[in-house]
């Protein structure tokens, strides 16, 4: 009986453990045997070419090093601003307020839409003749309205704020649950001792938040790392090829059949997302130790 007992996790742990080698480990080997061949829709032969997929990314021909500059630029700005803001809100919703619960329903609630009506609702706004041109136009600044899709440098502000919009309501969340765990008894002792509301949040709440730190920070440079949905439904990468990210292109390049290219751009991300997140989590690790 005794023996059976300890035999029978067994099994789970092993269906997991197949489970990960099947879904995560082989398909990560394959995809990087593939990225060092010329594997295409063109020819039926797959030829092992060594390095010359990854030579062509890094080639200043391409462009492809401004595709992952714009999204490391994504992900650094987005990553910024939704911890801020997810902070704000959570010390905002986190007091005693009328309806708290209504309000973090309504600023979660963005969190749940689909992207792609979250983009289609957001191409209908910002287009030329849409609900935020009308709005400037009524107020009288016609100098201020644009197509914010298409002109200048605005697509990617653009993409920024509904991508913030999005999921800054998902980041609250995590940090009210961190607030939460943070015993009245500090606040209290800080009331006695006179602190005031920025004292109290830089020798209280944000260091006892430095789990929730920790969390939403990976969450959210993975998210940005692998950003595509809201990206491609915007603009598609356009105007031209100014909004472009890594897995729009990757997208684009399995789409015209280069799959060894498309490949090796993914498996270098993998790469970039790795080491990103591995330095990051060391870091938040040793301040929460200390």
């Amino acid at each position: 009986m005794n023996i059976q007992k300890k035999i029978y996790p067994a099994y789970f742990l092993f269906g997991a453990l197949l489970l990960y080698v099947f879904l995560y480990v082989l398909p990560s080997l394959v995809g990087m045997y593939y990225s060092f061949t010329d594997w295409s829709r063109f020819d039926d032969t797959v030829r092992f070419i060594g390095w010359d997929n990854y030579k062509s990314i890094f080639s200043s021909d391409e462009n492809y090093l401004r595709y992952i500059g714009n999204t490391l630029q994504l992900t650094v700005v987005t990553t910024i601003l939704k911890t801020v803001l997810g902070l704000g809100l959570a010390l905002i919703v986190g007091q005693k307020l009328w309806g708290k619960n209504f309000h973090r329903a309504v600023i979660f609630l963005p969190t749940v839409l689909s992207f792609l009506i979250t983009g289609l609702t957001f191409q209908s706004i910002l287009a030329p003749s849409g609900l935020l041109n009308s709005f400037l136009r009524t107020f009288g600044l016609d100098s201020w309205t644009r197509n914010w899709l298409y002109d200048g440098n605005w697509p990617f502000w653009s993409i920024y704020g509904i991508d913030v919009w999005k999921g800054m309501g998902y980041i609250m969340t995590i940090f009210l649950a961190g607030l939460m765990t943070i015993s009245k008894e500090y606040y209290e002792a800080a009331d006695i001792d006179g602190a005031n509301f920025w004292g109290k949040l830089r020798y209280i709440t944000l260091p006892l938040l430095l789990p929730s730190f920790a969390v939403t920070t990976v969450l959210n440079l993975v998210y940005g790392l692998r950003v595509f949905d809201i990206v491609y439904v915007l603009t598609q990468g356009g105007p031209g090829d100014q909004t472009e990210v890594l897995y729009s292109v990757i997208f684009k390049l399995f789409g015209y059949g280069y799959y060894g290219l498309g490949t090796a751009l993914s498996s270098l991300m993998f790469v970039i997302m790795v080491v990103i997140g591995y330095f990051i989590i060391r870091l938040l690790n040793k301040e929460v130790e200390a």
